[in-house]
């Protein structure tokens, strides 16, 4: 059974497993079906996960995404909190073309998010990525007003550095921050977790699985459909590809002597990392989903800890993102 955390101060509290919905719509190839990603959100529901979480970002122009989960979760909206992101502009197409978080858009988004996801009310609304053109103090303004409007209840940023963090939150209290975070992933644990855990704010690991990397089920980066972006991730390319397979057949190994999946490892892995900390893996499989959910079943040893980071002391071989792509933290 999965327990429960709270995330922040203002007493946002979620199972500390939740699902992302990102692939089921966007970047990871073909979508998967409409009916299948329904099953899997409400097959999340019956096994108790109470986080799921969108953007607009993974709406590909038509609102897809928030619309999946908005009628997913319809028949039991009062038992979940739902969280989605604001924070790009697009073009005719609904690809994303640069960032707007001006006040202005946030709420064009907020109000284009409740109707898509069939609510009165965003429990999570992060912004996205910073917006070099707005100070984060008028972010934090604007979601504040949404929030004493009663339309959000919580406010998140996403791919924050320590100094925006503060700033934002000396407006808003910020809840919660997400961010990359895995076995693969390590960026966060130098300089952002020792700030959103001094102001009291939650953790939420965006691709604890290392975008299927650590899930053990990889292949190389050609064999992927071109509209998947791990055709083309520096983690999935010649040398880096090679040593980073190597340490994920390690990984495998001590997976299998402890009767675990490599996935369930991952996933315990970042559960041990503290108990402000919520993953939320995505998937298109209801087996997957019960899998990963089976990982909050498993506790590490300390010797087991260690062996981890002696397998993968700083993280993967390449960058998360292509330079384009790459978040810079302030």
């Amino acid at each position: 059974m999965l327990k429960e955390r709270t995330l922040g101060r203002e007493g946002l509290k979620v199972t500390e497993l939740g699902l992302g919905t990102m692939g089921m719509t966007a970047f990871y190839g073909t979508a998967g079906s409409l009916e299948e990603s329904i099953a899997v959100i409400r097959r999340a529901h019956e096994l108790g996960v109470t986080m799921f979480d969108t953007a607009e970002l993974y709406n590909m122009g038509t609102g897809a995404n928030e619309r999946l989960l908005g009628e997913a979760l319809h028949p039991f909206r009062d038992e979940v909190q739902i969280a989605t992101k604001f924070g790009f502009k697009y073009d005719e197409h609904g690809n994303s073309n640069g960032h707007d978080s001006s006040p202005e858009n946030i709420r064009r988004v907020a109000e284009n998010s409740l109707r898509y996801l069939q609510t009165d009310v965003i429990d999570v609304f992060y912004q996205h990525r910073p917006d070099p053109k707005v100070p984060v103090e008028d972010v934090a303004g604007a979601v504040k007003e949404l929030i004493e409007e009663g339309k959000v209840r919580y406010f998140g940023l996403s791919e924050a550095g320590p100094e925006t963090v503060r700033r934002a939150h000396a407006v808003q209290p910020v809840s919660v921050l997400q961010t990359e975070y895995s076995i693969f992933e390590r960026g966060v644990e130098t300089d952002v977790l020792p700030v959103v855990r001094e102001l009291g704010i939650g953790f939420v690991a965006y691709s604890p699985l290392g975008r299927g990397f650590l899930t053990s089920a990889v292949k190389p980066s050609a064999e992927y459909d071109e509209a998947d972006m791990r055709r083309f991730d520096p983690r999935w390319q010649g040398e880096n590809y090679a040593k980073n397979k190597q340490a994920i057949d390690r990984l495998g190994d001590l997976a299998v002597a402890k009767q675990i999946t490599p996935a369930q490892l991952a996933l315990a892995w970042l559960l041990a990392q503290g108990q402000d900390i919520v993953p939320i893996p995505g998937t298109r499989s209801r087996t997957r989903l019960e899998e990963n959910l089976r990982a909050a079943e498993v506790t590490l040893t300390r010797a087991e800890l260690e062996s981890i980071h002696e397998i993968v002391p700083n993280g993967a071989y390449g960058a998360r993102y292509v330079p384009e792509h790459l978040p810079t933290w302030v």
